[in-house]
């Protein structure tokens, strides 16, 4: 059964590069004991398990350092900065540090919260169709978007014979949009076979869910537009060189007509990035967001003007946490071949630890290098947060609203210019955004992996940025 629901808002950007510094490369420390790594070369379709010791530091353009303004929000600020000079090197704004630098005054963190299911809907959020439960986890697998529960940490197929807009109007609410349109059911024959067993009942009138016994020829689906792209059998060699359309999600992010971060697409209106490249430069118009490019400089790519920025209340310079920001862009990019959004992930979604995911940007391929003329992109494996938070890693920096991915012997990394940048995951056909390139120490050092902004966290931010950009 699917629903579709008009949307309230606009507003949430996701970023398609990786970044695992916040501050100048220049002052970052010797890692000593650092040794020259083997390159391995797989494809897209036959990714190497955890184990995949390659020798290439992928990360998207330079950027410039510019002191930021205080501020939380997308008003313009009352003393405009003067532009850099021209001789001024970009840099990352400010998440990639030093190991001596860091404040760990900052540790205490707020703990996600989990909801009980209660209720669940298909609504459609700018062309896209996104279930939400209220309760245990929640998913969407499968080309046809499946909706699946997560019970004792299995995934279950959802299927209900009393669905009803009680339910549709009640979670299209929550997420923030505007009413609820419609539900259909489809064919169980239609789906993934893996996704036709291990079937679920939702009784509304129960509030509860039972395993079927015998499964009904229905499923829970919805159309989806969202985290498609032609099949690639590209060579991987540390980080490799990206084929257009192969990560039409990804962005460069412009600030004085010079690359600065890079961000992903999430609808044909929003984009999102990290916090810390936009914090102190929240001047619309002094950016441009270019879409569906591969090379710098710039050839047939769409530039698009920015209406808008905001970035999570809670962020702060000095901190790491909250890095996330939206842009809205003044008109509707123009999706093809070579412009698509990528899904979010669902309300509750896990990733287990060694999923093979994609990072990609035009970030210096080696630290204190230039930035990388060509989009560039590498496989990295998620690394879960109690291990990224060993002493001999991150020492407990890394909080809930964090997730690391890269290979803690080094040598692939997002670095300087990947910021904003996605970490996409690649489920059933369907990418997902799972992070926004953050910072890290260095790039590509042993024991120091990127970090990442854990979207699953900020989907309600990003649903409140759109409802509130909609009522504007």
């Amino acid at each position: 059964m699917t629903e579709d629901c008009e949307k309230i808002s606009p507003a949430a950007s996701a970023d398609n590069t990786s970044s695992t510094s916040t501050e100048p490369k220049k002052d970052a420390p010797e890692q000593p004991g650092s040794s020259t790594i083997d390159v391995v070369s797989v494809t897209e379709e036959d990714l190497p398990t955890v184990e995949t010791p390659t020798s290439l530091n992928i990360s998207p353009l330079g950027s410039f350092v510019i002191e930021p303004q205080s501020g939380n929000y997308c008003t313009k600020p009352t003393d405009p900065q003067p532009p850099p000079s021209p001789a001024m090197p970009i840099t990352k704004v400010q998440p990639f540090m030093h190991e001596d630098d860091m404040d760990k005054s900052w540790k205490s963190r707020i703990l996600a919260h989990r909801f009980a299911v209660l209720i669940f809907a298909v609504c459609c959020i700018l062309g896209v169709a996104v279930l939400l439960s209220v309760g245990l986890g929640l998913r969407l697998s499968g080309r046809s978007s499946v909706l699946q529960v997560q019970i004792q940490g299995k995934w279950r197929t959802v299927c209900s014979e009393d669905w009803n807009n009680r339910l549709g109007r009640a979670a299209c609410k929550q997420l923030g949009y505007s009413s609820y349109l419609e539900s259909f059911f489809i064919s169980l024959t239609y789906i993934e076979k893996d996704l036709q067993t291990d079937l679920m009942s939702f009784h509304w009138n129960k509030s509860q869910i039972i395993k079927l016994q015998n499964a009904p020829s229905i499923s829970f689906s919805v159309p989806s537009d969202c985290g498609l792209r032609p099949q690639y059998r590209t060579r991987i060699v540390g980080g490799n060189i990206t084929k257009q359309g192969q990560f039409p999600w990804q962005v460069s992010l412009h600030f004085r007509n010079e690359h600065l971060c890079g961000g992903s697409i999430i609808s044909p209106y929003w984009v999102i990035t990290a916090a810390h490249c936009v914090y102190g430069f929240v001047n619309s118009s002094m950016w441009a967001v270019y879409v569906g490019l591969t090379e710098q400089p710039l050839h047939g790519a769409q530039a698009l003007a920015v209406e808008k920025i905001v970035y999570h209340n809670r962020y702060r310079q000095k901190g790491l946490d909250y890095d996330i920001a939206l842009m809205k862009l003044a008109k509707q990019l123009e999706v093809n071949g070579s412009v698509q959004p990528i899904c979010l992930p669902s309300h509750g979604e896990e990733f287990k630890e060694g999923t093979l995911c994609w990072i990609s940007g035009w970030g210096a391929t080696e630290e204190d290098g230039d930035t990388s003329v060509v989009l560039r992109s590498a496989v990295v494996p998620l690394i879960s947060n109690q291990n990224c938070n060993k002493p001999e890693v991150y020492k407990g920096l890394i909080s809930s609203w964090m997730i690391c991915a890269g290979y803690l012997e080094g040598g692939i990394d997002s670095c300087q210019g990947d910021s904003g940048g996605p970490l996409a995951c690649e489920d059933s056909s369907v990418w997902k955004l799972v992070g926004a390139t953050s910072w890290g120490i260095g790039c590509a050092h042993i024991n120091k992996p990127g970090v990442y902004t854990r979207i699953t966290l900020a989907l309600s931010w990003i649903h409140k940025q759109m409802e509130v950009s909609v009522h504007i």
